[in-house]
Order: structure tokens, then sequence, then C-alpha cells
């Protein structure tokens, strides 16, 4: 098993990073290797992985062998000389990038390279941007940028001048429910995973092995069918925010908590001789600042937990669209074949289409920082009534 086996169905892309770690270690080219990359594809096309498994094979002797303990702490996320970047907020801002950058500058610890990998690099303010243009024009010797993103015109065109970009797609379901197979899962819950996940590797892993995913999708993709009227949009439209926000609540909760316990240790929780009064009063003004990164956090989950919701619906309405032309195409949602049918013979493919664009625009939105409530209560209103 090397770091390349979870890079699923991307020949070109992994023929690209194996040639770049050779020449990197002098056993190749020395035009395979470059200091800035650009990993761009569709959500589900693992652009993390592939920047993860590509650090993994700079930062090892064997080029990504998967074993050592150089594979092993970059693909656990604590190698020193790896920092990923995830976006957990709205945007990354000028200061977080300047630490980046002054990282960046820094001589590797124990690798060849010092790898950083920002994850969601178009979610970068135009301020942060113009910050790391000026690393990568000037970059340090041993200092490797990874940037990751949707698609190449998400990022400034200077940025995107002086990077290579290696573009993913989404994997065939085939090959991801070959993956979950080799990962233990049976057969006939992998290739309803890989079909319902349309590609999106942790997608097919959650629905493959979590019950409660598997249960939240059946009711997301039930909720637009259950509509009959604008006070039934309304009421869905409600119900759809509360369960994100729910599931984005569960999901944050335990590490909100280890940070607060680990400020308040830092500020002397427990310590002989400091009342608890004492230590809130010296810790408020930090407790107060990562309120607000909790905060940002929680509605950047929320937004996210709803995408995912409305990638759903995308799939579902592209299911009733290929049956309505009578394309031979195979279903996303093979499990509910009989729904689908019953939603195909309502209404039209022009019909179909319209409530696609809806889900579409609705996902623009998202990112454009519209408020999830008015998201959801338009977007219901035209799954019901398109525009």
């Amino acid at each position: 098993m090397t770091v390349w086996d979870d890079i699923v169905g991307q020949p070109d892309a992994v023929a690209q990073f194996r040639g770049a770690a050779a020449s990197a270690h002098g056993r190749g080219s020395t035009f395979g290797m470059t200091h800035a990359w650009l990993i761009t594809g569709p959500p589900g096309s693992g652009r993390s992985n592939a920047a993860v498994a590509l650090a993994a094979a700079l930062a090892c002797p064997d080029e990504g062998c998967g074993q050592c303990e150089a594979c092993r702490t970059v693909l656990h996320h604590s190698h020193p000389d790896v920092t990923v970047v995830r976006s957990t907020t709205l945007s990354h801002g000028k200061e977080a990038t300047k630490a980046l950058v002054l990282q960046a500058a820094g001589t590797p610890v124990t690798a060849p390279w010092r790898v950083i990998i920002i994850e969601d690099a178009d979610r970068m303010t135009e301020a942060a941007a113009n910050t790391l243009l000026k690393a990568i024009e000037e970059p340090a010797p041993r200092t490797v940028w990874i940037l990751c993103a949707p698609s190449a015109e998400d990022l400034l065109a200077t940025i995107r001048s002086r990077t290579r970009n290696v573009a993913l797609r989404v994997p065939a379901a085939a090959a991801v429910a070959e993956l979950l197979e080799r990962e233990g899962v049976d057969r006939p819950v992998a290739s309803f995973a890989a079909h319902a996940s349309q590609g999106h590797i942790g997608r097919a892993r959650a629905l493959a092995g979590d019950e409660h995913t598997r249960l939240r999708r059946a009711m997301v993709l039930k909720a637009p069918r259950m509509m009959t009227s604008i006070s039934d949009a309304y009421s869905m439209a409600h119900d759809l925010r509360k369960v994100a926000e729910d599931d984005a609540k569960a999901r944050t909760k335990e590490r909100d908590d280890e940070e607060n316990a680990d400020l308040m240790a830092a500020y002397g929780q427990g310590a002989e001789g400091l009342s608890a009064g004492r230590v809130r009063t010296l810790a408020s003004r930090a407790m107060s600042d990562l309120a607000k990164v909790q905060t940002q956090r929680a509605s950047r989950s929320v937004r996210d937990e709803l995408d995912r919701y409305f990638v759903d619906f995308l799939g579902y309405y592209r299911d009733v669209l290929m049956l309505q032309l009578g394309v031979g195409s195979d279903l996303i949602n093979v499990d509910l074949r009989t729904a689908l049918e019953q939603t195909a013979r309502a209404d039209d493919a022009f019909t179909t289409m319209k409530r696609i664009d809806a889900i579409t625009a609705a996902r623009a939105q998202l990112e454009g920082n519209v408020p999830p409530a008015l998201v959801c209560e338009s977007l219901m209103v035209q799954l019901l009534h398109p525009v």
C-alpha cells in the first residue's frame, strides 16, 4: 500500500505527482518538480487527499511508500514539515496568510521539503491572495505550496500563472465502490454508497459506515416530495435548516469543548492558589476571541451541511431528468427508482431543469454569505413552484 492507493480514478494526476516526487528526490527530470501547485476539481474529486499524498511523497525517501514514519505522520497530519490549512470560517484572512508565509520561510526540520497545503484556497480574501502571491513569486528554496480549489478561475490570475495546475475529475462509482470493498465494506453497501455519494469518497465512506448519515439522506430526499403548499415549503425550509444546525453542532461541539478546556488550562485552571473566578478573569479576553472563531466555524459548518443536502437534491433531479429524457445513464439514487419515476411522470424536463437551476443558485448563495434561512426558504418554494 502506497500513499497513491487512495487517489481513486486519477491516473494522469498520479503520474504527474509521481514524476514530481522522483524529481524532488533527484531521481527524475529536473522539470518534474515545481514550488507551487494548484490542484483543482469538483467536490469529491479528492483534492485534499491528492495534496496530502504529494506531501507524503516529498517527505518520504522512497517517494510515498505509505509505510515509513514520514508517510504515516504526513497522512495523520502530525509531520513537523507539513502544514494543512482547512477553512473552518467563511474565508481565509490576510493575517492568517501572513503567518503561513512567515512559516514557509523556515528551514525544514526533518524532511527535504517544507510543504504547506491550503484547502479551499478559493476562500482567500483578496488581501490574503495578494499576500500569498508575494510568497509564491519569491519562494523559499525548500518550500512547496499546494493550493486546492474547485477550479483555476476561482483564484487570482497572477496566482494561477505561477502554479502548476493539476485537474482532477470525479471518480467513477465503480472505482469508489472498489475502494470501499478494499476497506472491508460489503459489495451491495459499497455499490449503494458509491452511487449515492456521486463519487465523493468521504461521503461514500460515511454512507457506507454510518447509519445516521443514511437516515439523514433519506429524510432530506423525501422533503421536496412531501410539499403540496407554500406553508409546506416554509415548514420544510425550517426543518432543513434546523437539522443542518443540529448536525453541524454535533460535529463541532467536541472540538469547541477541547479548545475551551485547553485555553482555561493555559490560564491556570486547576493550579494551586488560583481560584476559578480568577482564572475566568484572566482568560476572559482570550475566551471572547475564541468564541468569535467558534461562532464563525459554526456558521461555516451549517452552510457546508446545507450544501451537502443541496447536492443530494441535485442528484435526485438529475436522475429525474435522465428518466424524462430517456437517457441510458446509471442512476445515482438507485434505491429511489420508484419515487424518481413518479416525479418524472408528474413533470416535464423543462420543469426539472428549472429546479436544477434553483438548486445551483442556492448553492452559490450559501457561498455568497446569504443567510441560510433565506436560502432554504427560497429554494423550497422554487422546488414546489419552479419559476
